[in-house]
C-alpha cells in the first residue's frame, strides 16, 4: 500500500503521540525508534495485533516493537532463516535436493536432505555461500493471499505434497504464501522484511543431517551448539515411528482421520507406548540394586500417568513399587525461598527439604522403617500422620518431581540405586515438511485443557503463567535431562485432533482486548489444521486422560 496524501493516522508509541500518512509502512516507523533498541526489530504490534513490518498502517492506535530478543520475534528470525535456507538450496540444486526441517537440539534446527545430494562440509559450504549472498542482497520477503486450488498447483509444482496434502483440507478459500525472488512457500507464523535481517546462522553436519544453528539470548551471533545424544535418538526413534505409521505431517494424519482408520491409529500408539513403558520396567526389573526410580520432566508431560503405568509393569515384573511425592518434602512455606519477584518459589531446589529427604531414602534403603511426611498445601505446613514405609527386596520406590534428575538429589546414595528417567512430551509429526510443531506448544495446549477441567482455571490466566513455568523448566529441568539414563516421550501422534475439541472454546473466550490474545489466537489457527477426534475412544489409563478427564488413575 502507498502512503496516502490527507488521510493521516494518529499512532501512541511509548509517551509519544505522532500522526503519519495512512499508508506508511512499519518499517518506516520502526527505522526511527531502532536506535532506542539494543536488538534488531523485526515485527510491531498494532492495537495488540501483531503486525509484519511490511504491512502498512490504516487507523489509529497505539503501535510498539518486537524485536529478535522477544520471543515472538525470535521466532519471525528462525523461520525466515529456514526459508532463505530452502531459497539457497533450490537456488543450487533444483528439485533434486528435498530440505526437511525437522526437531529442535538446544538453540539449533535439526534438519536433512533427501534427493541426488548427500550432506557434507563441501555441500554445506556451497549452501551457507549462497545463504550469505542472499543475506547480502537483502531482498524483501513478500506475502502473496492465493486462491488455495492456485497455492496447492504451486505446492505440486515445488514437489511439496505434504502442503498439498495439508491444505486439502482446510476450510479457508486463499493462503498467504511468502515469497523471495519468486520462490514462493507457506510458513506458520509472521516473517521478518527481508534477507539482510537474517545475518547470524551456522551450518554444520550432525548424525544423518545437518544443524541450523541460531542466536539465542544474544541476537547478534550464532550460539554454542549443546549437543544432546539422548534427546535426538528419543526424537528420532518417534519420527521413525511416525514415518512407518505414513503420519508424518498432520495432512497424513488428517487423511487417516477422513479414511476412517483413526481407531487403528489410536491403539497402535498406545500399544507402542505400552511397550515401550514396558521395555523401562524390564529394565529396572533386570537390576535389581535399583530402588529409587527418579522421575523428572516439564509441565503437562503426563508423569502421574507415566509413573502409574510403570509401577503396573514392574508389578508384572515381580516388584512392589511405592509411589512417592517429592512434593511431600517441601520446607514449611515461610522457609521456602524467593523469586526475583519477592515471590514464593516453590520450584528451586531448596524449596525441598532435602536433609530430610535424603535422610528418608538413606534408612529406607538401609531396610529401616521410616514415617512418611504428607504436605498440607492448605496450610503450608509439613505433616505426619504415621504413615510407615519400610522397603523389601523386591520393593522401589517411584519418585515423581521437577528435581529427580539433579545430581545433588541423594547425592550420598549410591549411584547404583538409582534409575533415572526423564519424560516430556516431544511431538512426532510436523505441520509439513518445512514447518515443525513446538513441543512446547504440544505442552501448553495439554496445560489449558488440565487446568481447566481440573482447576477451573481460565485459558488467559494458563498462558499469563506459561513464560514463568518455562523459565523454571530451563532452569532446573532441561540442564539435567541428559543426566537420565532414559528418555521417554509421551506425546501420542493424534493428540491434537483430539485436544482440539477442549481447547478451542477455551481460547476463544480470550478476549481480544487480553495480552493473551495473540497466543491465543496463534495456538486456534494452529488447531485450525487438525481435523477433530472424538475422545469416546481414548483408553482409560491413556496418558490423554490426564489432561481430559476420566483416567482410570488419580491424577
Amino acid at each position: 500500500m502507498q502512503e496516502r496524501e490527507g488521510k493521516m493516522c494518529r499512532i501512541v508509541i511509548g509517551n509519544e503521540t505522532k500522526e503519519y500518512p495512512q499508508g506508511t509502512r512499519y518499517m518506516k516507523i520502526a527505522l526511527e525508534y531502532q536506535k532506542d533498541y539494543a536488538d534488531d526489530i523485526v515485527l510491531a504490534v498494532h492495537n495488540n495485533k501483531l503486525r509484519e513490518l511490511n504491512r502498512s498502517l490504516t487507523s489509529d492506535g497505539a503501535v510498539s516493537f518486537l524485536t529478535t530478543a522477544d520471543t515472538k520475534g525470535r521466532k519471525a528470525y528462525r523461520r525466515s532463516m529456514v526459508m532463505m535456507l530452502e531459497k539457497a538450496i533450490y537456488n543450487l540444486y533444483g528439485k533434486g535436493v528435498k530440505l526437511r526441517i525437522m526437531h529442535m537440539l538446544g538453540q539449533g534446527q535439526y534438519c536433512e536432505l533427501e534427493g541426488d545430494r548427500k550432506v557434507s562440509e563441501e555441500l554445506l559450504g556451497e549452501i551457507r555461500a549462497e545463504m550469505e549472498r542472499l543475506c547480502e542482497a537483502d531482498i524483501q520477503i513478500r506475502k502473496n493471499s492465493l486462491h488455495t486450488d492456485l497455492a496447492v498447483s504451486k505446492f505440486h509444482e515445488y514437489g511439496m505434497e505434504d502442503k498439498a496434502k495439508l491444505f486439502r483440507f482446510r476450510r479457508s478459500s486463499h493462503v498467504n504464501l511468502y515469497d523471495i525472488d519468486g520462490f514462493q512457500d507457506y510458513f506458520y507464523g509472521y516473517m521478518v522484511p527481508s534477507t539482510g535481517y537474517l545475518k547470524y546462522f551456522e551450518l554444520f553436519a550432525y548424525e544423518a543431517g545437518f544443524i541450523l544453528l541460531y542466536p539465542n539470548e544474544d541476537t547478534k551471533k550464532t550460539a554454542q551448539f549443546q549437543t544432546s545424544k539422548k534427546l535426538y535418538d528419543t526424537l528420532m526413534e518417534a519420527a521413525a515411528w511416525a514415518k512407518q505409521m505414513h503420519i508424518s505431517t498432520i495432512g497424513e494424519l488428517n487423511e487417516q482421520i477422513v479414511k476412517g482408520k483413526i481407531q487403528d491409529v489410536i491403539l497402535l500408539q498406545e500399544a507402542e507406548m505400552e511397550q515401550r513403558i514396558g521395555k523401562i520396567a524390564e529394565q529396572i526389573a533386570g537390576k535389581r540394586e535399583k530402588k529409587f526410580i527418579l522421575i523428572a520432566g516439564p509441565s503437562s508431560s503426563g508423569k502421574t500417568t507415566f509413573s502409574h503405568r510403570l509401577s503396573i509393569q514392574l508389578r508384572a515384573h515381580g516388584l512392589t513399587p511405592h509411589p512417592i511425592g517429592m512434593d511431600n518434602f517441601y520446607v514449611d512455606r515461610e522457609k521456602t525461598p524467593l523469586d526475583e519477584n519477592g515471590q514464593y518459589d516453590f520450584e528451586c531446589l531448596e524449596a525441598i527439604d532435602m536433609e530430610l529427604f535424603d535422610t528418608s531414602m538413606a534408612k529406607l534403603l538401609a531396610g529401616k522403617k521410616v514415617e512418611m511426611p504428607h504436605f498440607n498445601f492448605k496450610t503450608g505446613k509439613r505433616e505426619f500422620k504415621g504413615e510407615m514405609l519400610q522397603l523389601g527386596p523386591d520393593d522401589v520406590l517411584v519418585i515423581e518431581g521437577i528435581h529427580g534428575l539433579n545430581e545433588k538429589l541423594l547425592s550420598t546414595l549410591p549411584k547404583e540405586t538409582k534409575f533415572k528417567i526423564y519424560i516430556s512430551a516431544l511431538t512426532q509429526i510436523n505441520i509439513d515438511e518445512h514447518n515443525a510443531i513446538p513441543t512446547t506448544d504440544g505442552r501448553l495446549i495439554r496445560r489449558i485443557v488440565r487446568d481447566a477441567f481440573a482447576r477451573g482455571t481460565s485459558a488467559e490466566h494458563t498462558i499469563e503463567m506459561w513464560q514463568s513455568v518455562r523459565r523454571g523448566e530451563e532452569k532446573n529441568i532441561f540442564p539435567f535431562q541428559e543426566h537420565a539414563d532414559v528418555m521417554f516421550n509421551s506425546a501420542l501422534i493424534y493428540e491434537l485432533a483430539v485436544l482440539k475439541m477442549y481447547a478451542e472454546p477455551l481460547l476463544f473466550a480470550i478476549p481480544q482486548d487480553s495480552p493473551q490474545h495473540m497466543q491465543a489466537k496463534r495456538l486456534l489457527k494452529f488447531l485450525d489444521y487438525f481435523l477433530q477426534v472424538p475422545s469416546e475412544d481414548i483408553g482409560r489409563n491413556s496418558i490423554l486422560r490426564e489432561f481430559i478427564g476420566g483416567s482410570c488413575f488419580h491424577v
